[in-house]
């Protein structure tokens, strides 16, 4: 059995096979990212026109709650583990049997953290705390997600793409089926957490199918002391990314009302459709930065300038027609009782911009070797947001949770970039990006 467990060498990543498993590796994430978000998109607003805004609002509170605990139970362990098991091919059983015990207890931990809180902040509604609870029991069935981090290792992701797209597929028909038979919201919970359990059978059978046995996997104390140092700054950043990601729904639903919830919640959900497109670029991109860092600086310089002015341009192609055409896309997938969150999706399309441009500056960060500066710059954005976010709220609502988002967003990923003498460098590579005859 152990024979059939081959780490691949550096050459299978800078060899023309390797090359054609890494486009083709990318082109399954690529597609699996495209099938989901087309669907969800197409269920996920059959869905919202069913419960109504009071319950789609309901529903995506308990949601945004519960992610916000999610760096508990993914641990920032995921690149971390990854680049041991292929450092460390001998320990390859103790690195993914210690990853996933690990995860586990997160995904336990965070369902307890995520339940208590809600009692702490005097939450007594028990259709709310039945949500979250449902909700968050999906992390623990994430702990599977070590056999997701074996087969990205392997530049295998295709595995892990169709044990993932099944259980999908099939959480989708569910999904109509219970539209259909008019069931309740509980209902929708559990077939959301059902998703996450089949998919955890579906990377377990396929672990096994390709010859690999779980029983080989083994715990490991040092090695978890070891993976948790590494991933400890990941998981800052994981609390602070999803505070950026989800705290205004949260913070809507508790100062304002689930209808608040739900009318933003449309809105955010065609905005941030988007989102892909620069992970899915840069991803693609960054190792040619890296490489040009090597060769030479001013080419290293201007493969980062090319990237930001190409986010920025196709940020703002999205951006300007949508804050034109918001309400009549509201009203045609969503329907009039979504008619407010029309004029919250004409302001929030606009954090594409500093989210595209974000993105982009992320390889320079990792070159230069300034994580903590982005963890940092991070940190400061989302406690500006929960800032804004006290303020704007009661006034305005779901527009002032959009426009607390803009601000935070612009703050951390380009204002202080002007501060901070160590990042004033691609800090003027961003203010060129934004002219539109400018080139490099």
């Amino acid at each position: 059995m152990l024979s059939k467990l081959k780490i691949p060498s550096l050459s299978k990543f800078t060899s023309r096979s390797g090359l054609r498993a890494i486009i083709a590796n990318t082109g399954w994430l690529f597609a699996d990212r495209i099938l989901r978000m087309g669907a969800s998109l197409v269920v996920g607003v059959w869905v919202a026109r069913y419960l109504g805004v009071q319950q789609y609002g309901l529903f995506n509170y308990a949601l945004a709650f519960v992610s916000l605990f999610s760096p508990i139970f993914t641990l920032g362990l995921d690149d971390v583990v990854i680049r041991h098991i292929i450092r460390q091919s001998s320990n390859r059983e103790e690195i993914l049997g210690t990853t996933f015990w690990l995860k586990l207890l997160g995904g336990i931990a965070s369902v307890l953290f995520a339940v208590s809180t809600m009692f702490f902040l005097g939450e007594h509604e028990t259709l709310k705390i039945s949500l979250v609870a449902i909700l968050g029991m999906a992390g623990i069935f994430r702990a599977t997600d070590t056999v997701d981090l074996w087969f990205q290792s392997q530049v295998q992701s295709k595995y892990s793409v169709i044990a993932r797209n099944i259980a999908f597929l099939l959480n989708t028909a569910i999904k109509i089926g219970l539209i259909l038979t008019k069931a309740s919201l509980l209902a929708f919970a559990w077939a959301t957490l059902a998703e996450f359990a089949m998919s955890a059978i579906g990377l377990l059978i396929v672990y096994q199918v390709k010859g690999y046995s779980l029983w080989l996997w083994r715990w490991s104390l040092s090695a978890a002391k070891t993976l948790l140092k590494e991933s400890l700054p990941l998981i800052f950043s994981g609390f602070a990314i999803m505070i950026f990601m989800r705290i205004d729904q949260v913070m809507l639903g508790q100062m304002i009302g689930n209808s608040e919830v739900g009318i933003y919640s449309a809105a955010v959900r065609v905005s941030e459709i988007w989102y892909f497109i620069p992970g899915a670029i840069v991803s693609s991109v960054a190792p040619s930065i890296y490489a040009a860092k090597e060769k030479s600086e001013s080419l290293y310089y201007q493969r980062i300038g090319q990237l930001l002015s190409l986010m920025t341009c196709i940020s703002l192609g999205i951006a300007l027609p949508m804050t034109f055409l918001s309400e009549k896309i509201i009203m045609v997938m969503f329907g009039s009782g979504y008619a407010e969150a029309g004029p919250i999706l004409s302001v929030h399309i606009w954090t594409s911009l500093f989210v595209f441009m974000g993105l982009a500056t992320s390889p320079w960060f990792i070159a230069e070797g300034l994580n903590n500066v982005s963890l940092g710059k991070t940190l400061f954005g989302a406690i500006l947001n929960i800032i804004l976010n006290l303020f704007l709220i009661p006034k305005y609502g779901g527009l002032g949770a959009a426009s607390a988002t803009i601000i935070s967003q612009a703050a951390a990923t380009f204002i202080c970039n002007a501060f901070d003498s160590r990042t004033q460098k691609i800090f003027k590579i961003q203010v060129r990006s934004l002219l539109p005859f400018y080139k490099y």
